[in-house]
């Protein structure tokens, strides 16, 4: 993302109700986005409703940012619509309904957490209570802490903490727990599963597909510029035929991989990972065949394969 802190313009006390609630949060449609011969966007259209949680995926150079950025009012399409809230993303009274994390963001490191917190609140005519972001963001304890002074992970909670100053109605989130430990990550994504229960529409983009997997409502593959598959976590992971066999065999690779229904074999370690559509048949074989097998474990595609399938097609 662009190293870019969003700030809202300042707004009085006229302020527009929010759409109702069956409304879209934001809707991107037909939108074309060039950057001089390069085409970053082509024809892509989806939605975010309320309380709906969005990953959006793609491999670097997608256009996972020009998305991003567009919905942000930061740039303008070339062809084709982009509306928050119904409205331009560049209108004021659409832009105090958006808190954004970005990935790089320039904040001043000489003001305490604190001071940070009460700045961006400044911003917004309905803020959440202070208290309430220390909560939400896990900034509880390090307030009087100079942002220079924070640890990798504070600094990353202190970014969520900003971009829910506003008690925004649509929230994008970009690499959040970069940097965080688990249980902090953790802790994160059950705020944000309290965002979407709230009926808050959250974006989030992540190279983790374990985090897109466990928050994600839906997801949105994008690649070269194009939705290549978008649908709940369960209906991307569909998209792939076979599920993984890994265990410890003195089978020659070669010949695991002729098995009947087996359409990848790699090497972990000590083990042997096996894609087929039919892992149980596979088994029986290799039992037969290897009576010292063990450490066997089959499970179903992981997110992480759907979309490495999904973008090398693509790519081919």
């Amino acid at each position: 993302m662009s190293a870019t802190t969003l700030i809202p313009d300042r707004i009085g006390e006229q302020f527009e109700p929010l759409p109702a609630r069956n409304g879209v949060a934001a809707k991107l449609h037909s939108v074309t986005k060039r950057y001089g011969t390069n085409v970053a966007l082509d024809q892509v259209s989806f939605e975010i409703e309320p309380g709906e949680i969005v990953s959006l995926l793609g491999p670097n150079g997608a256009g996972k940012t020009t998305a991003v950025r567009l919905m942000l009012g930061l740039i303008s399409p070339a062809s084709g619509s982009v509306r928050v809230f119904g409205r331009d993303p560049r209108d004021a009274s659409a832009r105090t309904r958006i808190g954004a994390m970005l990935q790089i963001a320039k904040v001043p490191d000489n003001l305490r957490v604190r001071e940070h917190i009460d700045l961006f609140r400044s911003y917004y005519p309905n803020p959440l209570k202070a208290a309430e972001v220390f909560h939400l963001a896990g900034l509880e304890g390090i307030q009087e802490k100079f942002f220079s002074n924070l640890s990798g992970g504070q600094k990353q909670r202190l970014l969520f903490g900003l971009a829910l100053c506003g008690n925004p109605d649509l929230v994008f989130l970009d690499e959040p727990t970069v940097g965080m430990d688990i249980e902090a990550r953790r802790n994160l994504w059950e705020q944000v599963r309290t965002l979407s229960a709230r009926g808050k529409s959250v974006l989030l983009t992540t190279h983790y597909l374990e985090e897109a997997d466990a928050l994600a409502s839906r997801v949105i593959v994008l690649n070269k510029g194009s939705i290549v598959a978008q649908g709940t976590p369960a209906q991307i992971k569909r998209q792939v035929s076979g599920r993984k066999i890994r265990c410890v065999t003195q089978l020659d690779h070669n010949f695991v991989r002729s098995l009947p229904t087996v359409t990848d074999v790699s090497v972990d370690r000590e083990a042997l990972l096996i894609t087929a559509t039919h892992p149980e048949s596979v088994v029986r074989i290799m039992l037969q065949r290897d009576l010292t097998l063990r450490d066997l474990e089959i499970s179903a595609a992981a997110l992480e394969d759907a979309f490495l399938a999904l973008t090398k097609s693509q790519a081919s």
